[in-house]
């Protein structure tokens, strides 16, 4: 059985994207804990960012988004900086990085 850890060596906050269906206006950040928000045109939802500093905030988080009435469609945990549908740029090819049989 697991058992929750806390004040282990590592206590940095952990990153979450979490995304709704719907639109919240930047004024709201404040509200979530100064989460980024990221309104996304194309598919109508809002992506909240950022530092989580324990389970408990997350879920305070959630239960503020369900008073919003706003539609929960993930919750996913991310690296810090980084966002998960950002994907690594191929790198380009030059002469140092080239195969001998290209």
């Amino acid at each position: 059985m697991n058992s929750p850890t806390t004040g282990g060596p590592d206590t940095r906050p952990s990153w979450y994207e979490i995304r709704v269906q719907g639109r919240l206006d930047p004024r709201w950040a404040s509200w979530f804990d100064g989460m980024a928000l990221i309104a996304d045109n194309s598919d109508g939802t809002t992506l909240l960012r950022g530092p989580v500093v324990d389970q408990a905030a997350l879920h305070g988080l959630l239960h503020r988004l369900r008073d919003v009435g706003l539609p929960l469609l993930s919750v996913v945990g991310v690296e810090p900086g980084r966002r998960e549908d950002d994907r690594p740029a191929p790198r380009p090819r030059t002469s140092e990085n080239q195969n001998p049989g290209d």
